[in-house]
C-alpha cells in the first residue's frame, strides 16, 4: 500500500443522500495509508449515507464548509457517489469552484458512481476519458468525455490525474489507484 504520510484528502459531499460505503470505503483507505481525510460539505452538522440510494446508514460530521476551503490546502479531491448527493452537489457554485481549483492547480480529483455529475457542472468533463454509473454515460459523453465502461479509469492527459468508477463493488480497484494517484501527486 503506497503511504499518503502528510497528504491532506478533502471528501466533498452534500448534506444527504451520499452512498454509504463511497466515502467509507475510500476515507478508510487514505487514514490506513497515513493520510488525512476531511469532510468538506455546504452545511454545518452531519452528512446523511444511505445504501442503495434509499436505506438510511449512517451520519459522518463535517469537517469544513464548503465556501470556506480552498483546494491549495489539500492533495486531493475525492468525491462519493449517491444520486441524491450528487445531484444536490453539481449546482453548488461553491463545489464547481472547488473541482475547477483542484484541476487548475494540477491536483488529484476521483470521483465514484454518480459524482462525475459534478465535474461536468464543473466544466471539466469535456476531452477527459472515465467512467461512472452507467446512467450517465450519454450525460458525459454530451458533456465532451468518453466514458468507458471500467472497473476503474485513471486519465492523466491534461496534467490532472482523474481516477473514477461505477459503483461500490469497484471499490476495491478505486481505492487502489486513489492511492497510487495521490501517493505520486505528494512525492512531486
Amino acid at each position: 500500500m503506497p503511504s499518503l504520510t502528510g497528504a491532506n484528502v478533502a471528501f466533498l459531499t452534500s448534506m444527504a443522500g451520499v452512498e454509504d460505503p463511497e466515502l467509507a470505503v475510500p476515507w478508510t483507505a487514505v487514514l490506513d495509508a497515513g493520510g488525512a481525510a476531511v469532510l468538506i460539505a455546504p452545511e454545518e452538522g452531519d452528512v446523511a449515507t444511505v445504501a442503495n440510494d434509499l436505506e438510511p446508514v449512517a451520519a459522518y460530521p463535517v469537517n469544513r464548509l464548503l465556501d470556506a476551503v480552498v483546494a491549495a490546502e489539500f492533495d486531493a479531491l475525492v468525491i462519493p457517489g449517491g444520486t441524491v448527493n450528487a445531484d444536490r452537489l453539481r449546482v453548488l457554485p461553491a463545489a464547481q469552484a472547488l473541482v475547477r481549483g483542484f484541476v487548475e492547480a494540477g491536483k488529484p480529483v476521483a470521483a465514484i458512481c454518480h459524482g462525475p455529475w459534478l465535474l461536468i457542472d464543473a466544466g471539466v468533463a469535456d476531452g477527459a476519458t472515465l467512467t461512472s454509473y452507467p446512467s450517465l454515460a450519454t450525460d458525459l459523453r454530451n458533456a465532451g468525455a468518453t466514458w468507458v465502461d471500467a472497473e476503474v479509469s485513471v486519465w492523466q492527459e491534461r496534467g490532472w490525474p482523474l481516477v473514477t468508477s461505477r459503483r461500490p463493488s469497484d471499490l476495491p480497484a478505486f481505492c487502489t489507484m486513489l492511492l497510487e494517484v495521490v501517493a505520486e501527486a505528494v512525492r512531486t
